[in-house]
């Protein structure tokens, strides 16, 4: 076939393909989807209406903290302190509601102090100009001491009565769907547009991509980067609140060792430590592999000490193949 008889649409479809194969969310999507055939196949209880609902909602409070942690990774930074801001926010938003504060109240307050923790955090990246590891390494150790202040290390319990409205927001369902789950979809939806769609978006794949050059064009890093650190304590103090609905209780270890399971969901799902890449699609299969991946070793009976090993060993493996595919692509 000659150049002139070529289909018109073969070079549009052929692009279509090479970005789809070339799309770093193609191959975890695929995991994902072998990690759910393998296990339904050799774990009937995996596919379950009650095992997935379970999963859906599990996966949620690791996801909706992934979305701000995915932001300040974008700008080449990174947040150590949410799992203890995510304690601190939960034990907090109960002794409020135990001193006779309103949920609604109560909540928005928790999630300020929050916001606090993480407009610090940003200072002290941008305006001292510390690495993100030594403000937020700070941060942890601070607001999980403030969790055991809180609660003297005993739960807080009967903080409202039980048929009180807010414990519908983590233990009820909409439409047969856990809401943990609906959150963190709508924040999903949400922090997609706001990464593609806007400026801001834009600004922050550019500062992690070169913040030097960023500078130079005239954006404000600074204050870029510290939105930022707010945004991930608010997400993080966002699942606390959620979770403590769900328990219908609050103690000070909530949250503990998550930032793990935050950090290992967005490099899974393709956020790069370096700054400048990341997706809200792949973060969000990313959460959604690693509960899956729990789930399955606990189905198969695997001692849970072993847990950690598998997980360090898919997100080793998650980085090696991501580097694998751009060293490939390069010498195309």
């Amino acid at each position: 076939m000659s150049l002139a008889q070529k289909p018109v649409g073969a070079p549009v479809q052929q692009s279509v393909i090479g970005r789809m194969v070339r799309s770093r969310e193609t191959g975890i999507i695929a995991a994902l989807a072998i990690m759910l055939l393998g296990l339904s196949i050799f774990v009937p209880d995996f596919a379950s209406v009650n095992n997935l609902i379970n999963d859906s909602r599990n996966f949620s409070f690791v996801g909706i903290v992934v979305l701000g942690q995915a932001m300040v990774m974008i700008t080449g930074g990174i947040d150590l302190s949410v799992g203890s801001v995510w304690g601190l926010t939960a034990v907090a938003s109960a002794a409020f509601m135990r001193l006779g504060m309103g949920p609604l109240a109560a909540c928005i307050l928790a999630l300020i102090i929050a916001a606090l923790i993480g407009l610090f955090n940003g200072l002290c990246v941008t305006k001292l100009r510390m690495p993100p590891f030594v403000p937020t390494l700070a941060t942890m150790s601070i607001a999980r001491a403030l969790a055991l202040v809180i609660t003297r290390g005993k739960s807080i319990d009967d903080f409202l009565p039980y048929d009180s409205a807010f414990f519908n927001l983590g233990g009820g369902a909409t439409f047969g769907l856990p809401n943990p789950f609906i959150v963190f979809l709508v924040l999903s939806i949400i922090a997609g547009i706001v990464l593609s769609r806007t400026v801001y978006g834009r600004q922050l794949y550019a500062i992690g991509g070169n913040e030097r050059a960023a500078r130079l064009t005239g954006l404000e890093v600074d204050r870029l980067k510290i939105s930022v650190y707010v945004i991930s304590a608010v997400t993080a103090g966002i699942a606390g609140i959620i979770e403590v609905s769900y328990l219908s209780s609050a103690i000070s270890n909530q949250g503990l060792g998550k930032e793990l399971s935050v950090i290992a969901a967005a490099v899974i799902g393709g956020t790069a430590l370096t700054g400048g890449e990341g997706t809200v699609l792949g973060v969000f299969v990313g959460a959604v592999i690693l509960e899956v991946l729990r789930n399955g070793l606990v189905l198969l009976g695997t001692d849970a000490y072993w847990q950690g090993v598998f997980v360090g060993t898919v997100i080793v493996l998650a980085v090696f193949i991501d580097q694998l595919r751009k060293g490939f692509w390069r010498t195309r």
